[in-house]
């Protein structure tokens, strides 16, 4: 007990110094140690822990992780925890969700992706996603936006090329749905079961 009463009073100490940049950071609700906002190397953030610009391995216990800048790897430990990435995004987020709210590239694996333009692969229970997505692999995917591939039980989105689920719905049909029931406005059918193709093909 008395090692790790010295270990904190050692990080507390530590976190008064401010650095450009910190090889790693523990994050609590309202404090990081260091207080350091550009982190390169692992931040350990448990139930909050929030900078501006992180590198490297971000783990999430019982935790959301929030950043505006990432590359690398975001973890959470039996998928309970959050990351949040406000601007852009490279790497592997891997939590119960992943909200990422300006461009993305890499993979989201969750029960809940939440993003704004992701390029990768997006797979969870709940893909959302506002403006564009590549590749969605989940139980329900909604694409406010455009989509390349959709696979899923069900699948929406505004422009899409590949549908493939039990029901699939699209305003803009650029290639083919293949499903149990198929909605596209321009397609060759607007309603037509087990598969429907852009009707301007």
């Amino acid at each position: 007990m008395k090692r790790i009463k010295t270990l904190l009073g050692m990080i507390c100490l530590i976190s008064t110094i401010t650095f450009a940049e910190t090889p790693f950071q523990l994050g609590v609700p309202g404090t990081n140690m260091p207080a350091d906002q550009t982190v390169k190397g692992v931040r350990l953030n448990l139930l909050y822990g929030k900078n501006t610009n992180m590198s490297g391995l971000d783990i999430n216990i019982l935790a959301l992780g929030e950043t505006n800048n990432f590359k690398g790897v975001q973890l959470s430990p039996f998928w309970i925890g959050a990351n949040k990435v406000n601007n852009s995004f490279t790497g592997v987020g891997i939590g119960a969700a992943n909200i990422h709210l300006g461009q993305s590239t890499g993979v989201a694996l969750g029960f809940v992706n939440y993003t704004n333009d992701f390029t990768g692969l997006q797979w969870g229970f709940v893909n959302f996603n506002q403006k564009k997505s590549v590749i969605n692999l989940g139980a329900i995917n909604f694409n406010q936006g455009e989509s390349i591939v959709d696979i899923g039980f069900v699948n929406y989105a505004e422009k899409t090329t590949f549908q493939l689920g039990a029901v699939n719905f699209t305003n803009d049909l650029q290639g083919v749905q293949i499903g149990f029931i198929n909605f596209a406005k321009n397609g060759f059918f607007p309603v037509f079961p087990f598969f429907n193709i852009d009707g301007r093909l």
